[in-house]
C-alpha cells in the first residue's frame, strides 16, 4: 500500500525559477547586514549558483544600484618566485598514477569541483597553522585565502597564508596516493577533539583533483618555520614531477592551475565567483578572489541560537531556501552527542502545492561538512516525509566516499537521520502545545507528509511517533476542536483498549452514519477523520501506546453486542418478530443473490435500516478506489464478501417484510434499493448513477399510491 500512496502521489516535480532574494551576510567590519544576492546560471545547471553583493567600507550597496561602491581591492598574489638550480625529478607511485586517472575521468560528478577541493586544503593548511602559533602562545598572522584568474594566460592560482610544506613534504603529500597531510596532523593531536574537528579532508585527493582541468599544475610553498626555505613542485599528471628549491616564495602554498583549452572557464572570474559562493561561502577564513573578498555570509546554523535574531533567521531562510516568504516554524538544533551535529530547520509559511508533495526528490535539506558544502540536497539526511524541511545541517562525522560528494551509507548515516528526526518530531509535538491554533494550521497544510510518514515508515516505534503530530476532531469535542491520539489514550477510562474512529468526509456524516449510532448511544469517543488518506494511515498504524487502533465498521465493534437479546426491550408491534426476521433473512439472501456474502440482524442500529460490514472496510475501500478494478456489484461483491445487516426495528424493514409476499417486484425494488444505500454509505460505490432509474420507478409507485 505505501508505494500505491506514493505513486498516487508523484504527480510532478517542482521546479524553481532564478530569483533575487535578500540574504543575511556580515560586512568586513563583523556586524551582520542584509545583501541582495541574484541566481546566476542556468537552474540545474553546473554553474547555477548565488552570486555576492558588494560591500564598501562596512556598507552594503545593492547590486541594482545606479552607481555601486565596493570595498577597496586587497591585492596578494604576485609573481615573486625564483627557481633556484636544478629540479630533481620522481616518479608518482603506482597507486598513484592511477588515482590520478581516475580523478580525471571518473571520481567527481563536476569538474568545478576541484575549486572546493583546493579551497579545503587552504583552510586545513591555515587551520593547522593558527592551531600550532596558538599552542606555543604566539599570535596567529592573518590568515588567508586568495583566488586569482587570468583569461589571458588561462590560469587560475589559489594562495594561502597558512603552515606550509618542506621538500620532504611535497614529496609524500603530493607524490603519495592519499597521503594526507591532514590525517598524519590529527594523528599527533588524538587528545586535542576540538582541532581534531576543523581539519577538512585528505590532502592529497583533493590535490589530484585539479588534473581534471589542468595541463600543467605548478605548486609554490614554504613552511611556516622561520629560515625555511621554498620549493617549487610540478607535473602534467603524466606519472612524474619535479621539484627544485625557489626563492622569493612566501610563507604558505601557492598553487597555479594551467587550464586545459576546454577547461578555460575557470579563467573567468565570474565563474570562478559562481563556484565559490556555491561550495564554500562559509569558509572560517577570509577568502578573496582577485582582491575581493568573496565569503562574507555568516554560518548561523555555527553559532548559539540566542546570538540569532528572527530576522536574522528569516534572511539566511530566504537565501537557502531561495523563497520570498517567511519561516513559519524555525529550529536552531545543536548537539555533540551521539553525534556532533549544527543544523537550522526551517518550515515554509507558505502552503505546500501538489508538486511539492508529489516531488520524487527526498530532503531539501543541505549537507556541510565543516562549513564545506558536500550535497545541495542531502537525500540520506532526512526520512523521504521530512522533505518539506528547509534547512543546513553540518556534521563532522558523516562518512564521505573519496570525492566528498556522496555519503556512503553506514550506521552513522542511520544515526544522523533518526536523531534528526526524533529531535524534529520533539519540536513539532512541543510547537502543538505552545501554540494549538497555529499547529493546527500547520498540520492542515503539512497533514499530509505526516501521513506518508507512518505509511512509508516500516518500524513500529518509528510510526507511532510520527503519529504523535496527526491530529483530528473527535466525538468527545467541539466541531472544529483537534486532539491528538495522545490526549484520546489519556481519556480513556481505565481498562479501555482500543482507540476508534471513523473515516467520512465531513464531521455531518460522521454523526449521522450509521457506523456511530451504537458508540454514541454507549458514549464512547470515537475519532472523526476526513481526508482521504487518514484510512490509509491508520491501518499502517494499527495501534498507538498498546493500544489498538478500530474502525467502528469492524467487527471488532460488533461483537460487543453479540450478547443483546433480539427482542431488546422494542414493543411487538415495533419490530420483527424472530421467526419473521428469520424469513426475510431467507427471502433477501436470495433476492441479493451473489452480491452479499450473507444478511443477518443487527441490533446497533437504531435510525439507519441497514448497514454493510466487510472484514476490513478501510483496506476495501482502499483498494477499491486505487485498482479501479470492480466496475460490477457482483465484482465488488467477490472482491469484498459484503454481509448485509438490517435493523428488524426500522419501519422500512417491518414494511418490506409484509410487500414480499403481496408485491414481490416492489418488494424487489425495495431491498435493492436498501442494498445500494448501505454500500453508499460504506463508502464502497463510487458511482451511484445506476441506480437513478430504480429511484425513479420507486417514486412513480409512491405517487401511484395516493
Amino acid at each position: 500500500m505505501a508505494r500505491e500512496l506514493r505513486a498516487l502521489l508523484l504527480w510532478g516535480r517542482r521546479l524553481r525559477p532564478p530569483l533575487r532574494a535578500p540574504v543575511l551576510a556580515a560586512a568586513p567590519g563583523g556586524k551582520p547586514v542584509l545583501g541582495p544576492w541574484r541566481m546566476t546560471g542556468q537552474p540545474g545547471s553546473p554553474g547555477q549558483g548565488l552570486a555576492a553583493p558588494h560591500f564598501w567600507a562596512g556598507r552594503l550597496y545593492s547590486t541594482q544600484a545606479t552607481e555601486e561602491k565596493e570595498e577597496p581591492l586587497r591585492p596578494f598574489i604576485s609573481s615573486t618566485e625564483t627557481v633556484q638550480g636544478s629540479a630533481s625529478k620522481h616518479e608518482f607511485q603506482a597507486e598513484t598514477k592511477k588515482l590520478l586517472d581516475i580523478v580525471a575521468r571518473s571520481l567527481y560528478s563536476e569538474k568545478e569541483i576541484f575549486i572546493r577541493e583546493l579551497i579545503s586544503n587552504s583552510s586545513d593548511a591555515l587551520e593547522k597553522l593558527r592551531h600550532k602559533l596558538v599552542s606555543e602562545g604566539q599570535t596567529p598572522p592573518e590568515l588567508e585565502i586568495h583566488l586569482q584568474t587570468d583569461a589571458e594566460k588561462g590560469t587560475l592560482t589559489i594562495q594561502d597564508t597558512g603552515i606550509g610544506m618542506t621538500h620532504d613534504e611535497l614529496v609524500s603529500n603530493l607524490g603519495t596516493i592519499a597521503r594526507s597531510g591532514s590525517k598524519a596532523f590529527l594523528d599527533a593531536l588524538q587528545s586535542q577533539a576540538e582541532a581534531s574537528s576543523r581539519i577538512i579532508g585528505q590532502f592529497g585527493v583533493g590535490f589530484y583533483s585539479a588534473f581534471m582541468v589542468a595541463d600543467r599544475v605548478e605548486v609554490f610553498s614554504r613552511p611556516a618555520a622561520p629560515g625555511s626555505p621554498g620549493h617549487q613542485w610540478l607535473s602534467d599528471g603524466s606519472g612524474v614531477f619535479e621539484i627544485a628549491e625557489a626563492s622569493g616564495v612566501r610563507t604558505g602554498t601557492k598553487i597555479i592551475i594551467h587550464l586545459k583549452p576546454d577547461c578555460r572557464e575557470f579563467a573567468s572570474e565570474a565563474r570562478v565567483r559562481d563556484v565559490v559562493t556555491k561550495y564554500s561561502n562559509f569558509v572560517s577564513f577570509p577568502l578573496y578572489l582577485n582582491g575581493r573578498r568573496l565569503n562574507t555570509l555568516q554560518a548561523i546554523w555555527t553559532l548559539d541560537a540566542k546570538d540569532v535574531g528572527e530576522w536574522q533567521h528569516e534572511e539566511f531562510y530566504r537565501y537557502i531556501a531561495q523563497a520570498h516568504d517567511k519561516p513559519r516554524y524555525t529550529l536552531h538544533y545543536r548537539a555533540d552527542a551521539p553525534l556532533s551535529i549544527r543544523s537550522v530547520f526551517y518550515v515554509p509559511e507558505m502552503k505546500p502545492s501538489m508538486l511539492d508533495v508529489s516531488r520524487e526528490l527526498g530532503s531539501s535539506v543541505a549537507l556541510y561538512s565543516r562549513k564545506v558544502l558536500i550535497q545541495t540536497k542531502a537525500a540520506e539526511v532526512l526520512p523521504r516525509w521530512l522533505r518539506f524541511v528547509r534547512g543546513v545541517v553540518d556534521s563532522e562525522d558523516i562518512p564521505l566516499n573519496l570525492s566528498r560528494e556522496l555519503l556512503q551509507e553506514s550506521a552513522l548515516i542511520r544515526k544522523l537521520r533518526d536523531v534528526l528526526q526524533q529531535r524534529l518530531i520533539k519540536f513539532f509535538v512541543d510547537q502543538s502545545k505552545k501554540d494549538a491554533e497555529k499547529y493546527a494550521k500547520f498540520f492542515d497544510d503539512y497533514g499530509l507528509f505526516m501521513r506518508e510518514g507512518v505509511v512509508t515508515t516500516a518500524e513500529q516505534e518509528v510510526k507511532e511517533e510520527i503519529a504523535k503530530l496527526l491530529r483530528y476532531e473527535s466525538s468527545a469535542l467541539p466541531a472544529g476542536q483537534l486532539t491528538s491520539l495522545g490526549d484520546y489514550a489519556g481519556r480513556m477510562a481505565a481498562g479501555t483498549r482500543n482507540i476508534y474512529y471513523l473515516c467520512t468526509p465531513s464531521r455531518h456524516l460522521a454523526e449521522h452514519s450509521p457506523y456511530y449510532e451504537a458508540m454514541k448511544q454507549k458514549g464512547m469517543e470515537v475519532l472523526f477523520c476526513y481526508e482521504q488518506f487518514d484510512e490509509l494511515t491508520l491501518l499502517h498504524l494499527r495501534e498507538f501506546d498498546k493500544k489498538k487502533l478500530v474502525s467502528v465498521e469492524t467487527d471488532i465493534v460488533i461483537d460487543h453486542y453479540k450478547e443483546e437479546k433480539f427482542e431488546g426491550g422494542s414493543p411487538a408491534d415495533e419490530r420483527l418478530s424472530e421467526e419473521e426476521a428469520e424469513e426475510l433473512l431467507a427471502w433477501m439472501r436470495n433476492a441479493l443473490g451473489p452480491r452479499v456474502a450473507n444478511v443477518k440482524v443487527t441490533l446497533r442500529l437504531d435510525t439507519h435500516p441497514a448497514m454493510v460490514t466487510v472484514l476490513e472496510m478501510g483496506a476495501a475501500r482502499h483498494f477499491l478506489r486505487m485498482q479501479q478494478l470492480a466496475r460490477t456489484q457482483e465484482e465488488r461483491a467477490q472482491i469484498l464478501q459484503p454481509t448485509l445487516e438490517i435493523n428488524p426495528r426500522h419501519r422500512l424493514i417491518r414494511k418490506l417484510s409484509q410487500l414480499r409476499e403481496r408485491e414481490p417486484d416492489l418488494a424487489q425494488l425495495l431491498v435493492d434499493q436498501i442494498y445500494e444505500n448501505a454500500m453508499i454509505t460504506a463508502g464502497l460505490v463510487d458511482d451511484p448513477r445506476p441506480m437513478v432509474s430504480r429511484l425513479t420507478e420507486l417514486l412513480t409507485r409512491a405517487l401511484d399510491r395516493h
